[in-house]
């Protein structure tokens, strides 16, 4: 049993799951650990860490920011909120300025430690958190979930961002009209996410893009114009993940843009061909 600022916390119980591709820094701060009582796991990088997290529980996870290979400690701190949101989490970092995403980090770990760290500080930071509990209690959201709950919002930045350009103004209608296609879209891109398809399948077709492309091309509007509104919707839909970064599940964040990216991508392609049959259709005779 150690105290810390008169209240007493049972270590022995508290297990420390350990990550940090740097094999000294590893061992050492396992070694240090458990001569002051804790149950520690170590882990070479963000797999095996996952692996630990999905398979065991622990109190506290003690992560490296910066590591090679797929994720890093963001992920690891996702994934432990995720499966244990009860679980203390420090991250390690070797950067005292930690830039515009620090927010973003604070909002999902507990505190951030800077490299190289004394011994005393580190333990009296892990018992301290132990003592009070996670500072953070906020429920970490798939992409999915945020994309269907800010969709007014992100279709009112859409059509904010449209208005500006001048090309696309030029064909006249309404917010209405213009804005007709986007909830539907919105709803599939969720559904996209949720089944957690490969990427490049094309079994998502969707009437409502289709549609999209057969009334764009009656209002008037040219195939570079239908490229151009798809494009500032990525950018608004990535604009919209970078305000809700605090809540964002890291540990997907990667896979998950990238199949926005190819689900918008998709829906582009199926409006254009009922575009071009459209048009061909025009150039019939009566």
């Amino acid at each position: 049993m150690l105290v810390c600022d008169h209240v007493e916390v049972p270590m022995a119980l508290a297990r420390v799951l350990v990550v940090d591709d740097d094999e000294a820094v590893r061992v050492s701060l396992c070694a240090i650990l458990e001569k002051h009582d804790f149950n520690v796991t170590c882990a070479a990088d963000v797999s095996a860490a996952l692996k630990f997290i999905s398979s065991q529980k622990y109190d506290v996870l003690l992560s490296d920011l910066h590591m090679p290979g797929a994720g890093d400690g963001l992920t690891v701190v996702s994934a432990m909120r995720h499966a244990n949101p009860q679980a203390v989490t420090l991250l390690l970092s070797s950067f005292p300025e930690m830039s515009a995403a620090a927010n973003a980090i604070l909002m999902q770990t507990d505190e951030i430690i800077v490299k190289p760290m004394r011994i005393p500080d580190l333990i009296d930071a892990i018992m301290q958190r132990l003592a009070k509990g996670p500072l953070h209690k906020r429920k970490i959201e798939s992409l999915a979930t945020i994309l269907e709950r800010t969709i007014d919002v992100s279709i009112a930045d859409w059509y904010q961002d449209v208005e500006k350009e001048d090309t696309l103004m030029a064909i006249p209608l309404s917010r209405e009209v213009r804005c007709r296609h986007l909830p539907q879209l919105f709803s599939d891109l969720a559904e996209r996410l949720q089944a957690l398809k490969p990427l490049g399948t094309k079994e998502l077709k969707s009437k409502s893009a289709s549609n999209h492309g057969t009334e764009r091309r009656k209002q008037g509007y040219t195939a570079a114009m239908m490229v151009e509104e798809s494009r500032i919707l990525q950018v608004t839909i990535f604009h919209t993940l970078q305000k809700n970064l605090g809540t964002i599940d890291f540990s997907v964040l990667l896979l998950g843009v990238m199949t926005i990216a190819d689900e918008v991508d998709s829906q582009l392609s199926q409006s254009m061909e009922s575009y071009l049959a459209e048009s061909i259709q025009d150039t019939l005779p009566a």
